[in-house]
């Protein structure tokens, strides 16, 4: 009776075990237990251990960038430097070697945050049309006068353009680059085509791709010249005309004087360029009489610059785009560099590291030879569409009655010749 009793009761207990929802007392593998298989280690424990290692990599990578870029900076007021004092710049005032890339683990996810909630990166919003528009009737109660029609705007840059001094040749094939060869005069970085999802990427605006601080820094230092040119305008209007060019003057001086609060320095333009006034400024671009007077500067303070440091042949289109699109100085040294030290110079020395980093072309052609080669390539191309024929053909119709009012002993740089 005892072992039948014995019996019955283990059989009554291991069927309570089995049908307990608990299930059955088994042994469960640790997640620190050497037995235990690989794919059941802590998530925890494996995402720090990756994190080390990817923190790691990435302190290595910023010590290599960070002395490579202060480099970079160094050699660059060497150069400043020397150009300012006339003296020869040699291949040793350039870094040789390309910028470091890193090469480590990529960034990890957190595996204790919430599904759905990984950490975004924020984008920094950037101001598009609409901004600058509502801007400039804020702050100034301006309104860009716009152009009945694209061809207006293109006749008008070119009137500007060949008054200043500028070739066919130079400003057809540095709208191509600039533009695509078919933008708007309205077009902005990042949103020249219709396409889902477009955004503006910068504030480049126009043929020549301005930036909000390229807008302040020319209306600081030349715009005077501005207000010449339409005072030269108004006297030759009259009535209902007269007196909205004399508003225009009045609001435009305003914006001069608004430009000049900060010192002639990019960093301040840029900072002021990201300021609702700064937006408002930007909206020159736009208008039919000042829109076209400011790639126009901006092209030839740059023929300007060389000419006084000696360069008196005509630039080509690269070359003035190199010192359009890299700035003054560092063009220079471009056009100014002999064929086999571009083929050596990386075009890392004439940029900061944001502005290389943000540019797969210059990232692509990384020496000074291959990104002139790669930008003439790309003129060539966009010359071909009908943005940049249209453009062509506004400088090959300049007739007698504009080659009188142009003379070609004009001085460059009186924009005011370029609306009377």
């Amino acid at each position: 009776m005892g072992l039948t009793s014995t019996s019955a009761r283990c059989g009554v207990v291991l069927t309570a075990l089995l049908l307990s929802p608990c299930g059955p007392l088994v042994a469960q593998p640790s997640a620190t237990d050497p037995a235990a298989p690989a794919g059941a280690l802590d998530p925890t424990a494996e995402y720090r251990r990756k994190l080390a290692d990817y923190s790691l990599a990435r302190q290595q990578y910023e010590a290599e960038a960070t002395a490579y870029w202060t480099t970079i900076a160094e050699k660059r007021r060497i150069r400043i430097n020397k150009r300012r004092n006339d003296q020869e710049i040699l291949l040793d005032d350039y870094v040789l070697t390309q910028p470091p890339a890193y090469s480590g683990p990529p960034r990890l996810v957190d595996p204790a945050a919430p599904a759905g909630h990984a950490p975004l990166r924020v984008r920094k919003y950037v101001p598009v049309i609409a901004d600058f528009l509502r801007a400039a009737v804020e702050h100034f109660s301006f309104v860009p006068q716009r152009p009945r029609g694209e061809i207006k705007f293109k006749r008008a840059y070119v009137l500007a353009a060949s008054a200043a001094g500028l070739t066919k040749e130079q400003a057809v094939r540095i709208y191509a680059f600039e533009a695509g060869g078919n933008g708007k005069y309205d077009a902005q970085a990042g949103l020249q085509y219709r396409r889902v999802g477009a955004r503006a990427i910068s504030t480049a605006l126009g043929y020549n791709q301005l930036l909000t601080p390229n807008t302040i820094g020319i209306l600081a230092e030349k715009g005077d010249r501005f207000v010449t040119a339409l005072e030269a305008k108004e006297a030759r209007l009259s009535g209902e005309a007269r007196e909205a060019i004399q508003r225009k003057i009045a609001i435009l001086r305003r914006m001069i004087d608004f430009s000049r609060t900060v010192p002639v320095r990019w960093a301040e333009h840029e900072k002021l360029g990201d300021t609702p006034q700064g937006f408002a400024l930007h909206a020159l671009n736009l208008d039919i009489d000042v829109g076209p007077l400011l790639p126009t500067q901006k092209l030839l303070d740059s023929v300007v610059f060389a000419r006084r440091k000696g360069v008196a042949r005509p630039l080509n289109a690269a070359e003035l785009e190199m010192m359009n699109f890299t700035g003054d100085g560092n063009g220079f040294d471009i056009v100014t560099m002999p064929d086999a030290m571009r083929r050596q110079v990386p075009t890392s020395n004439f940029f900061r590291q944001p502005s290389y980093e943000r540019n797969p072309v210059v990232i692509r052609n990384n020496v000074v030879a291959r990104l002139l080669a790669a930008t003439d390539a790309k003129m060539d191309r966009e010359i071909k569409h009908q943005g940049a024929k249209d453009m062509a053909s506004a400088f090959s119709r300049l007739d007698d009655y504009s080659a009188r009012r142009y003379p070609p002993d004009a001085v460059p740089g009186d924009l005011s010749r370029s609306t009377k």
